[in-house]
């Protein structure tokens, strides 16, 4: 007789991969027909997930595309954590080894902001803290200081204006000649309460505010914008990132002691 967590796994590989026969051994006659019934609905709800996550890339390639790639990533990449809404991450990599993805060679860098958009629009904004909190900090210590960003912000770099593609989804917008060339673009994704907005920045700028976001601590942000640009102002980057109200604490290299 299986143990509770072998039966447990009988019945994942039975919905996940229509793998019946060890399931069915267990219970009574029939129970292939249900298992079955429980197989559609779980590939459908997970379809209709990813169609939701994605309606943007579904308007840019036909919602068809996006289905059957769908359907064929989630037999390779089922579920591995209980919250649905963190299903798909790598979905958009996923699209882009697809047949037919070639022609639309921006696709995955697309999607993938697409996907950060989903995330920040369901993000609660948090209170804000302004530059004179470092006030009272030692100068010296300064470049070792870490900064907590807004949930609601993300940092996306493309070699497409994608930026100028989602608009035209957003806006419904058809325009009767559109010019769609390879360019650099450094984007600023914010949003808060189902709504959200993109801003382009520099190359040096973005640099500095997703070092940031990613932990860096504020020297070495710094000197990667520096590295970029050796006439960046840190110091007015630094302003910036108070200013647009993206603060909300203040640490040092140990994350746990909070200084505000």
């Amino acid at each position: 007789m299986p143990t509770l967590i072998e039966s447990q796994e009988l019945f994942r590989r039975a919905v996940v991969n229509g793998e019946l026969n060890g399931a069915a051994a267990l219970l009574n006659a029939g129970i292939e027909t249900r298992i079955t019934i429980h197989c559609r609905t779980y590939r459908s709800s997970l379809v209709n997930a990813l169609l939701v996550k994605f309606p943007a890339v579904a308007w840019l390639t036909g919602e068809r595309f996006v289905i059957q790639a769908a359907e064929r990533y989630i037999e390779q990449y089922p579920p591995q954590k209980p919250c649905i809404a963190e299903y798909g991450e790598t979905f958009p990599e996923f699209l882009a080894t697809r047949a037919g993805s070639h022609r639309v060679p921006y696709l995955k860098e697309f999607a993938e902001l697409e996907w950060h958009i989903g995330h920040v629009t369901i993000a609660v904004p948090e209170p804000h803290i302004g530059v004179e909190a470092l006030s009272s900090t030692d100068p010296e210590a300064l470049p070792e200081l870490r900064l907590r960003l807004q949930h609601g912000v993300r940092y996306v770099e493309a070699d497409w204006p994608i930026d100028e593609l989602m608009k035209l989804y957003v806006t419904d917008c058809v325009p009767d000649q559109l010019e769609f060339a390879p360019c650099d673009v450094f984007l600023e994704v914010r949003g808060a309460r189902g709504e959200f907005q993109i801003n382009r920045l520099q190359k040096a700028e973005f640099r500095f505010r997703a070092s940031l976001a990613s932990g860096a601590p504020i020297g070495d942000a710094a000197e990667q914008a520096m590295d970029i640009d050796a006439l960046a102002d840190a110091g007015a980057a630094l302003v910036g990132v108070f200013s647009d109200d993206l603060v909300t604490s203040i640490f040092g290299l140990n994350e746990e002691e909070d200084i505000l």
